[in-house]
């Protein structure tokens, strides 16, 4: 005999396996209505309107946040609310998704009228391609699902999950179909984890007077002087052109320092490393940290294509900016040995 412990256990699994087996169905279903809805909202200049009530509405709200989030301006509609003033939000120039397991709720059939006047496509999601709201639909995605995971097959479940993973695809979709890059997100995402992991090395980056840089026939007393003023632990050494050749860092001070001998002759290109590590303008702050951990350094310089030093970042700008430190692999590609 099962003990409570396995009989939850059980249950949890039951779950999973019915709900993951209907987004599996999804696939199998998914055909060029798909297409054209997608087809509908990246062609539509407003916004789109995502509605439904109940489980369906928090269904449609989380719909329209991810839609909002990745590119394409959505707000939600509650259908009850809608047939007392708030149908004024829908306009000639927007575009309406209904969600609906049944087809035939009747908050959202009393708005169809209103639709259709004011002339918006509708996409409808639902379990019912027989319903009301499919019959009078632009594009109808099916949704239905053979059982929930509820005992008593009422308690939406399975079907809700069906519902938001189709409004995923429809997200990532309409994301890949205009293109909607890393840096376009973090422009809509400013605040949070996510934001501050693609911020830009430009955004957190010294430069201008700030950037610490000496010619490499800089004499050994001014290296000193731009590091201690600086204050970033070391310097960039270009040459005549302006063009990356070496870093000289605190380290390397103190070790020159440990020889015996006279620095007074020394200049920039005597004592600099010739290897800097670096990272091209333009890539997001998170790689900056990558690279940083990966070689245990405490700054990194910036260059454009020309290798020309733009900004210098220190590991504790990054941390400041919300950065977090993890055992990272750095791609070839980011670093510039």
């Amino acid at each position: 005999m099962r003990s409570e412990r396995e009989n939850i256990l059980e249950t949890g699994k039951r779950v999973l396996t019915i709900e993951s087996n209907a987004v599996a169905r999804l696939v199998e279903r998914l055909d060029q209505s798909f297409v054209r809805a997608v087809e509908l909202i990246s062609q539509c200049k407003g916004r789109v309107i995502v509605t439904g009530i109940g489980k369906s509405g928090m269904v449609a709200k989380k719909i329209a946040a991810t839609l909002t989030s990745t590119g394409t301006a959505a707000i939600f509609l509650h259908p009850a609310e809608g047939v007392h003033g708030d149908l004024g939000m829908v306009l000639k120039h927007d575009l309406v998704v209904c969600i609906s397991k049944s087809g035939n709720t009747d908050e959202i059939t009393r708005l169809f009228p209103v639709f259709k006047q004011i002339g918006v496509p509708i996409i409808t999601l639902t379990g019912n391609l027989r319903s009301a709201l499919a019959a009078r639909s632009d594009v109808v995605l099916d949704v239905s699902v053979t059982e929930e995971a509820c005992p008593n097959d009422l308690a939406p479940t399975a079907s809700t999950t069906t519902a938001m993973a189709m409004g995923d695809a429809l997200a990532v979709a309409l994301l890949e179909r205009r293109h909607f890059e890393a840096k376009d997100f973090a422009f809509l995402h400013p605040g949070g984890s996510l934001g501050r992991m693609l911020l830009s090395v430009d955004d957190i980056m010294f430069s201008g007077e700030k950037l610490p840089v000496v010619n490499a026939d800089c004499p050994f007393r001014e290296i000193i002087l731009e590091i201690t003023k600086k204050r970033f632990g070391g310097t960039c050494v270009i040459d005549d052109e302006h063009r990356l050749i070496g870093i000289i860092t605190d380290g390397d001070l103190r070790r020159i320092w440990q020889k015996p001998g006279s620095t007074d002759e020394l200049l920039a290109r005597d004592i600099l490393n010739p290897n800097p590590k670096t990272i091209p303008s333009g890539r997001p702050s998170v790689e900056a940290l990558r690279v940083m951990e990966h070689y245990n350094i405490l700054q990194l310089i910036v260059v454009d294509q020309e290798q020309h030093p733009m900004g210098m970042i220190h590991i504790h700008d990054l941390l400041e900016a919300g950065m977090e430190r993890r055992e990272h692999e750095t791609s070839e590609k980011t670093v510039q040995e």
